[in-house]
């Protein structure tokens, strides 16, 4: 039996590798144009890793005219969740981060595919053919039993753990054996069958971190299991290499694992794409730096930024923030341009840990949002409350042109307002302007406490105001009225003699916006009397307590 007919016998195919080799070309892309992948696996919600590692893949393949494309790693089936696939997609279309090629909720869409590596089975067996035909690759019918036993005697004598050298009991098998196992009903996986030797060392060039040493992969690792699907090291190595991948973007946890795919490669007869090892995020746990966790951090998921309310808008410049040290600054300085207009490079990205930042967040959502219209936060604001709170989407529904102008308060400006941090917030932000959720369990009261002193105040205003007013005769009003009950009307005149004074024109003002709204601190106060209406502050007036 030639080395054809032995791997035929261990495993059946449709095609040979060479067939596949013509069946997927080298791509036809201009100089210097990167193919970038995000492989995700169906095994639940997307974690906030791979959002930043999915953004750096599109703007890297987008700047260059190149290509990004969506494959999907489900060769563990005991993880692969109901509907993964749609949830990926969906919670990535959400951030801005589209793909040229690969898997869709419709199907798949591209000449590189099948882009689901359970539907690629033929094409991993054709070349792990190729492999037990170089003797490059054999079987192994070791058990997991057997393994656990050589891992604790390796453990026992202090030697390095794994199947390889004198461990790799059926590396030493012959045809014959091989033949007489199979023939027994014997199960075997495929293990490749390195050469490396781990006191050598390989010279790399890694595009974040820059050159670096690795020692050989000398251990025989699976190339496929037992159920014939293939280890997620071997499909990598294979679909990287047919489907034209020119940068291998991920995280640095994968540096433990680029001897393997380095050695993979190269017995494959592969040219090694680029690899760039992206920081990984990390959080201060009261004094410890650690990595996010699914388990303990819920923003992992970045379906949490959803459920907070922040734009997706914000969270993509966040990525964008923590991808390049430089854009930062790029983007105060060019405020009306999008962040596609930047550009990214690999050595501006971070090495050695890049520590998350909930209130960085924060502050670019506000940001985001104090530059919307009025009508698109009324819009913004109307989607989330239908989602997550009823009672707000009702009155937002019932009320829009209302709405709209409390949004409107100190926004469409050359300053504009930053009260609304995410779009959770926006009851909180706002309650005080409906009647129906105006119901204070206290008042913010400054320096005037006596509520008949206050009442009068208010009520001695009320007889004056006047709706029609523009803001200078409102003030000028305001003012007058405050003279009049022995309050300075000018700050200057208070600074000078508080003593002659009941309070400053700032602490009248403060009377009266804590009256109808209950608030100390508010947007601007000629606005808010102005959509209020006079009827509805004297009704609030007999709510003072």
């Amino acid at each position: 039996m030639d080395r054809k007919e032995y791997a035929d016998l261990l495993l059946k195919t449709e095609h040979d590798y060479e067939y596949y080799e013509k069946k997927y070309p080298k791509r036809n892309l201009k100089e210097g144009a990167i193919v970038t992948r995000l492989a995700p696996s169906p095994t639940g919600f997307v974690h906030l890793g791979s959002l930043d590692c999915g953004f750096i893949d599109r703007v890297m393949a987008s700047q260059t005219g190149g290509i990004c494309y969506l494959r999907i790693e489900d060769t563990d089936t005991k993880r692969t969740v109901d509907n993964g696939i749609n949830m990926i997609i969906d919670s990535l279309n959400k951030f801005d981060i589209t793909f040229d090629e690969g898997v869709t909720k419709d199907g798949e869409f591209g000449e590189y595919g099948p882009y689901i590596q359970s539907k690629r089975g033929d094409i991993y067996k054709a070349f792990a053919k190729k492999l037990i035909i170089e003797d490059k690759a054999y079987p192994c019918f070791c058990n997991k039993e057997d393994e656990e036993h050589i891992k604790e005697v390796q453990a026992k004598n202090k030697e390095q753990i794994g199947y390889y050298g004198r461990w790799a009991t059926c590396r030493k098998l012959n045809m014959e054996d091989v033949i007489n196992k199979i023939n027994n009903g014997e199960k075997y996986i495929i293990r490749l069958k390195s050469r490396g030797n781990p006191n050598h060392r390989i010279k790399f060039k890694d595009e974040i971190i820059g050159k670096m040493e690795i020692p050989e992969n000398n251990l025989d690792i699976p190339i496929i299991k037992s159920d014939g699907l293939p280890t997620y090291h071997f499909a990598h190595a294979v679909d990287d290499h047919l489907m034209g991948t020119t940068h291998v973007i991920r995280g640095e946890e994968w540096l433990a694992s680029l001897d393997k795919h380095i050695d993979l490669f190269s017995n494959l007869g592969f040219e090694l794409p680029k690899y760039a090892h992206i920081s990984t995020l990390m959080i201060d746990d009261n004094g410890t730096r650690r990595k996010i966790s699914k388990r303990k951090d819920p923003w992992a998921d970045i379906n949490y930024f959803h459920q907070e309310g922040i734009p997706n808008e914000a969270l993509v410049l966040y990525m964008a923030t923590i991808t390049n040290s430089n854009f930062e600054v790029w983007m105060n300085q060019n405020k009306d341009k999008s962040y596609k207009d930047f550009e990214f490079s690999f050595s501006k990205m971070p090495k050695g840990g890049t520590m998350y930042d909930y209130d960085k967040i924060i502050n670019i959502s506000k940001n985001f949002i104090s530059t919307l219209s009025a009508s698109e936060v009324y819009d913004r604001a109307l989607e989330y409350a239908k989602e997550y709170d009823n009672e707000l989407f009702e009155l937002l529904s019932k009320y829009k042109d209302y709405s709209v102008s409390i949004f409107n308060i100190e926004r469409e400006q050359k300053k504009p307002r930053k009260d609304i941090a995410a779009f959770n917030d926006v009851k909180n932000q706002i309650w005080y302007m409906f009647d129906e959720l105006y119901d204070p369990e206290s008042f913010e009261w400054q320096k005037i406490t006596d509520l008949d002193e206050i009442k009068n105040i208010v009520m001695t205003y009320l007889d004056k105001y006047d709706a029609g007013d523009d803001k200078e005769m409102w003030f000028n009003k305001m003012k007058e009225v405050a003279a009049s009950l022995g309050f300075a009307s000018e700050m200057k005149a208070y600074k000078e003699n508080p003593s002659k004074y009941v309070g400053s024109i700032a602490d009248f003002s403060t009377v009266i916006r804590v009256a109808i709204t209950s608030k100390s601190m508010t947007p601007d106060l000629y606005d808010i009397m102005r959509l209020l209406g006079k009827k509805r502050m004297l009704d609030r007036l007999e709510m003072l307590k």
